[in-house]
């Protein structure tokens, strides 16, 4: 059997479940946005990404950046270590998403 390297497996994970509805924090914050490039699929995936790569609490926390942009910046600028282990999986969720979702 042949395995499926991650950034493929991603794609087709993605692919699988484009079909289904927005349900989750960070695509309806995405949807509720006011991006110009906001639609239904974009959000979908996004929201995908967020399921394979963040547990909910992060995907709440998250999902807050949409209103305040400025608390991202918060995070990234804080010295905790709670914030730098939030701050790597929140960039392992931004690339997958960008990677899979950009279109």
């Amino acid at each position: 059997m042949k395995t499926i390297p991650g950034a493929t497996a991603v794609a087709l994970a993605m692919t699988v479940l484009a079909g289904s509805a927005i349900a989750g924090p960070i695509g309806n914050a995405c949807m509720k946005s006011d991006r110009k490039a906001v639609n239904s699929a974009l959000c979908s995936c996004v929201q995908q990404a967020a399921d394979m790569t963040l547990s909910a609490g992060d995907q709440r926390r998250v999902a807050k950046f949409f209103n305040d942009p400025e608390a991202v910046q918060k995070v990234k600028l804080s010295d905790t270590d709670s914030d730098d282990a939030f701050w790597k999986r929140y960039r392992n969720f931004s690339d997958t998403a960008q990677g899979v979702c950009a279109g």
